[in-house]
């Protein structure tokens, strides 16, 4: 295996299931890795730590963290492990009651992740995209204001864009020095609005990423989100992140071209969700590269990302270059 000092550098921006679904394929790999991780939910477990010891929400961390951690089953298991008994525990997860009391020790809520990474032993950096309380707001098609990330999906209506409060929030230095010496920057898969963008509305994460010289690829959703993303096709989805970023900066965009009927036996799929459209002719027009793969699997009636097929085509691009042709 190469030495750390050889290994390509990957940073994953994003949050949510799609992201740590992302970051078990990749693991496996030799690489540099480092995942930014939005700090943006205030629903469940993240929302009453965010408000009892006004720290940044851990769940998407911690989520993150158990994909990569390289421990005994049973202690994952044991970190992810949700309370549903006890009144005061209720809802709470042991890992988010780790990482609080870790940020409460150590005073400070990025060292409290550095610390619980090397008692989980994980493959790679997990850095907060910011180190401190953020709110997530929406204005919606009619004009009307949403405050907090949990609220946002459940109005129904489309979202013109999304901005944080602070605006002035900075990230950690490690983010953006690993951000500007990375070979390949990879953007999603996760809910555009709530888990994708808040991290790229970090002002120093967003110029770092426009201006470093990382190829970035962005990986579509296999479906749209109600009160999201409802009947976006990918197109709409590229397009979203180049508003709020100000200009267009993907090099390559990972669609998936896997039929949801063959997943279940030819049976027809009945949404929702919604399989996301391929508009490739739109799309052309947005990104320079347009890469279409069976990267999709079936699991327990829920549509996820082969993590597997997925990273080994992100180290073959990384090493190899892109595939042009469609397939």
């Amino acid at each position: 295996m190469p030495k750390s000092g050889n290994l390509k550098k990957v940073v994953v921006l994003g949050g949510g299931t799609g992201l740590s679904t992302l970051l078990r394929g990749l693991k496996k790999y030799p690489v540099d890795l480092t995942a930014v991780v939005t700090v943006a939910d205030d629903g469940g477990s993240s929302g009453r730590l965010l408000d009892e010891y006004d720290i940044p929400p851990p769940g998407d961390i911690r989520k993150v963290m158990a994909a990569l951690s390289d421990v005994e089953p049973l202690i994952e298991e044991m970190f992810e492990y949700r309370f549903a008994t006890s009144e005061d525990l209720k809802g709470h997860s042991l890992g988010n009651l780790m990482l609080a009391a870790m940020t409460d020790i150590t005073g400070d809520f990025a060292r409290a992740v550095e610390q619980m990474s090397r008692v989980l032993n994980i493959k790679g950096k997990v850095l907060p995209a910011a180190n401190q309380r953020i709110t997530l707001h929406a204005e919606l098609e009619d004009g009307t204001i949403v405050t907090g990330e949990s609220k946002i999906p459940v109005y129904g209506r489309k979202i013109r864009k999304v901005y944080l409060s602070p605006q002035e929030v900075e990230p950690l230095p490690e983010t953006i020095e690993a951000i500007n010496s990375a070979d390949l920057i990879i953007i999603g898969p996760g809910s555009l609005y709530t888990s994708i963008l808040p991290a790229l509305l970090v002002q120093s994460i967003r110029k770092a990423v426009l201006s470093c010289k990382a190829k970035k690829v962005y990986i579509n959703n296999l479906t749209t989100q109600a009160g999201e993303t409802h009947r976006y096709t990918a197109s709409e989805h590229v397009q979203a992140l180049y508003d709020h970023a100000g200009e267009s900066f993907i090099d390559t965009v990972l669609l998936n071209g896997t039929e949801f009927s063959t997943l279940q036996g030819g049976k027809e799929w009945m949404g929702p969700p919604w399989p996301v459209e391929n508009d490739l002719e739109t799309l052309q027009q947005l990104v320079p590269n347009i890469v279409v793969k069976d990267i999709c699997l079936l699991l327990n009636g829920t549509i996820i990302h082969d993590s597997e097929k997925v990273a080994k085509w992100l180290i073959d691009y990384m090493e190899n270059g892109i595939e042009t042709e469609q397939t």
